[in-house]
């Protein structure tokens, strides 16, 4: 099993920034793929970035050049930097871990965190 816990929420306005946070426990972290997915009302879930065990990353074209997905093996966290913020950034954020290799597909990831709420006023 791993235990994800994510944090750095919060509201914030149009253009600001946020940085998301994801602690893991359990399992050895370096062994998985990372995620971040969001989910508006009324909307599915959506791919926002990943990062490989090697550190390659991929994103969703509505976050590129905006947001930036990191690891830190050591200290088992994955980051999203959240800049330059859109009022339709607006969702709940969540981490995801898939074992050995990522995903775009939410429904392939193992393990799930409990979400964390960004909203963007305009």
């Amino acid at each position: 099993q791993v235990q994800l816990v994510e944090s750095g929420g919060g509201l914030v306005q149009a253009g600001g920034s946020l940085r998301l946070s994801c602690a893991a426990s359990g399992r050895t972290f370096s062994n998985y793929a990372m995620g971040w997915f969001r989910q508006a009302p009324g909307k599915e879930r959506e791919f926002v970035a990943a990062i490989l065990r090697s550190g390659l990353t991929y994103y969703g074209d509505s976050v590129k050049l905006r947001f930036t997905i990191s690891r830190d093996n050591a200290k088992n966290t994955v980051y999203l930097q959240m800049n330059s913020l859109k009022p339709e950034d607006t969702a709940i954020y969540y981490c995801a871990a898939r074992y050995y290799s990522a995903s775009y597909n939410a429904y392939e990831y193992d393990y799930w965190g409990q979400g964390t709420q960004v909203t963007v006023s305009s």
